[in-house]
């Protein structure tokens, strides 16, 4: 309580100091006027630009181009795909047969035509995913979003019928996770009403549901606390017909408590606090770990994919962890998931791909490496605990994405999909280097330049980076950078700095709350040491990022203006010192630190973008842009930090979609557009000089 009212003071009384502070007032009446006006002025120099008509038409081209790959998923013996093009700018929910999808035509059919639902209920309606009540996985549950947001509309979906269950399971729009206890009940975290919602806004009470109940005849499961981030459900199941029901109860973002639901109540699992659930197979449950944990006379290393016993879980004894995969210092694992006999593993070596089947025995896990292409990206892209067959994705700066078929049994990847190039690679090549950062660490970098490039300095280039939340950057097939900037001339890079998760869980814990400046230095370390190659200079480098990367965008602005003459910021968190007030914001505390915290607030006051322009300082003119429908980060960083950029008198650029969430691609067209600003605005500064 102490903590809370400490938060609750501080924070009002800078909001009395914040003259912007009516930016905040998310649909406001005089805030969206003010975003009408921004809007008018930054279409008429992106849009009029004559760089635009010929981008635009190339980024829709891109976007709605029917060569694309139908990236799939498999439910129900079939393999399903959500399809956008210019027929259907919403997109269609589809399925064929396994068979076909391997043919180079295959014969769809659609099961939810999304474009044509908008139509009738006057909605645009985004797709979020389906979840199948499993073993048959012949009923679904559609999660819809009204523009983008994050909150989500549920409904059943009859697959066989091809349509919506009358009077079957429908939930009225939250931010909510659904699962399947049996075909007649559903367990739900949702906001059941007044004091329901945390203070980030997600849910954290759990009850379930009965077909033809009413939400209001729900039984409560389980209650959190509202200072928790959220609780959700969990349902594993596997092909030998073990199921268990199992609450995730996040305390932090990073840290978690698990909690296991029986017929006689509820009990918290040994698991460890900062791990992630996987699946499950033969009744073992999978894990990927986050930190060191020792249980059962077995240490498991920070980073590590383990297996525990459904039975011991059950029935409370001590856990005996064994390591399907322990990482190297270079090393990370990036995905796990399971088939109906196996685990399939993506992991990473220096920022390179790699996938390993592992089987279970009786002594453990006997593994296999997958013969697939080098110096890529390597992704799990669909996998079914139903049977053995699976699809892994393959990308590179310069190789456009390939689909491989597995069949986890015999191991031997086939490649079922291409797709063709879109932009002309002709004389280009990748290299990989090392920064030294301010405390020496070795920072590694790609960058995509022209074969035999002067190094002088001149060459236009761009520079994109996370640095948080352990997400890595790994690289990857972009048909727009490609076709807008590397066809152009221009040159690539990502930069695999701190806070990501390209060298593990200790990667990103490197750079958290008050430690986080060592990621700023990173990506400022990276870029110097590009100037020191002669690979490009200030006057032609440009940088972007979005969320926390647009956080680390404006760190940059502020921090290093001299290193830059372009500054994309997109969607981004600006406003440290108030972002716990903002749409999810308390939710990341354990990601940046808390006002609450004497030594947390005074290191935020340091980061702050918005808080930290100078008035009469010179500084790059940024793009700002984000969407009025992002419930996560909310538009009112961007606005506010716009805002006081103005009151400034520095020049600026401001772009606020109506549409499109947190990620803004509520239709093809929208997000082609708004990527092609980008890039028009990247080559007015780094190839027109304007």
């Amino acid at each position: 309580m102490a903590a809370a009212m400490t938060i609750a003071s501080g924070t009002t009384a800078l909001a009395q100091d914040d003259p912007f502070i009516w930016l905040e007032d998310w649909h406001g009446e005089k805030a969206m006027a003010w975003v009408e006006a921004e809007n008018a002025r930054t279409v008429s120099v992106l849009q009029n630009d004559p760089n635009y008509p010929g981008m635009v038409k190339d980024a829709i081209a891109i976007a709605t181009a029917t060569d694309r790959i139908p990236m799939p998923s498999l439910i129900g013996g079939r393999v399903y795909n959500f399809w956008r093009d210019a027929e259907h700018p919403q997109g269609i929910w589809r399925h064929t047969s396994a068979d076909d999808y391997a043919q180079s035509n295959p014969q769809w059919t659609t099961a939810l035509d999304l474009d044509a639902l908008s139509k009738v209920e006057a909605k645009k309606w985004v797709w979020k995913g389906a979840t199948c009540l499993e073993p048959e996985e012949k009923r679904c549950l559609i999660s819809l979003s009204d523009g983008g947001e994050d909150a989500t509309e549920i409904r059943e979906f009859d697959l066989e019928a091809g349509s919506f269950v009358e009077g079957g399971f429908a939930l009225s729009t939250s931010k909510q996770g659904v699962d399947w206890v049996d075909s007649d009940t559903l367990i739900a975290s949702r906001d059941w009403g007044e004091g329901t919602l945390t203070a980030s806004g997600y849910p954290f009470v759990v009850k379930t549901l009965k077909r033809g109940g009413a939400l209001s005849d729900a039984t409560e499961v389980f209650r959190g606390a509202k200072e928790d981030v959220g609780v959700w459900p969990a349902v594993l199941n596997d092909s030998a017909g073990n199921r268990a029901v199992i609450l995730v109860r996040s305390r932090t973002f990073f840290e978690n408590d698990y909690i296991l639901v029986t017929p006689q109540g509820v009990r918290q699992l040994p698991l460890p606090a900062k791990s992630t659930l996987s699946g499950m197979i033969a009744g073992r449950v999978i894990l990927k770990t986050s930190e060191s944990w020792s249980s059962g006379g077995v240490d498991v290393p920070t980073g590590s994919a383990v297996s525990v016993s459904l039975e011991d879980l059950r029935d409370g004894r001590t856990l005996t962890p064994t390591i399907l995969f322990a990482p190297g210092p270079r090393q990370a694992v990036e995905q796990v998931a399971t088939t109906r006999d196996h685990v399939i593993l993506a992991t990473t070596d220096n920022v390179r791909g790699r996938a390993s089947v592992l089987t279970p025995t009786a002594e453990g896990w006997s593994p296999t490496a997958l013969d697939l292409p080098d110096n890529a990206s390597i992704g799990i892209s669909a996998a079914s605990d139903r049977d053995n067959r699976a699809y892994l994705s393959v990308t590179g700066f310069l190789q456009p994405t390939t689909l491989w078929q597995i069949d986890a049994g015999k191991p031997e990847p086939v490649q079922v999909k291409a797709l063709p190039a879109r932009f002309d690679a002709t004389g280009l090549v990748v290299e990989q280097f090392e920064a030294a950062s301010s405390d020496g660490t070795k920072i590694p970098y790609f960058i995509v330049h022209r074969e035999g490039m002067e190094r002088d300095g001149s060459t236009p280039t761009i520079m994109t980076a996370y640095g948080g939340f352990e997400v890595s950057y790994t690289p990857s097939y972009s048909a727009l950078i490609g076709k807008l900037w590397l066809e152009r001339g221009g040159s690539f890079v990502v930069a695999n700095i701190r806070g990501g998760g390209e060298f593990g869980p200790t990667w990103h814990q490197a750079g958290l709350k008050t430690k986080r400046q060592i990621i700023y230095d990173d990506f400022a370390a990276v870029t110097r040491d590009i100037f020191a190659r002669g690979l490009s200079s200030p006057k032609k480098f440009g940088i972007f990022g979005g969320s926390n990367g647009g956080l680390l965008m404006g760190v940059q602005f502020n921090q290093n203006p001299e290193l830059w003459n372009a500054v994309v910021i997109q969607v981004p968190l600006l406003d440290m010192l108030r972002f716990e007030q903002i749409a999810a914001g308390p939710s990341w505390v354990d990601e940046y630190g808390s006002v609450s915290a004497p030594e947390e607030k005074a290191f935020l006051e340091t980061i702050s973008p918005y808080h930290n322009v100078v008035k009469g300082k010179d500084y790059p003119e940024p793009y700002i842009w984000t969407t009025t429908k992002d419930d996560r980060v909310g538009p009112q960083h961007a606005r506010k930090f716009a805002a006081r950029l103005k009151d400034y008198g520095i020049p600026y650029l401001f772009y606020e979609d109506t549409a499109g969430g947190h990620s803004g691609d509520a239709d093809i067209e929208q997000s082609a557009q708004l990527k092609t600003m980008e890039m028009v605005y990247f080559t007015r500064k780094l190839i027109d000089g304007k």
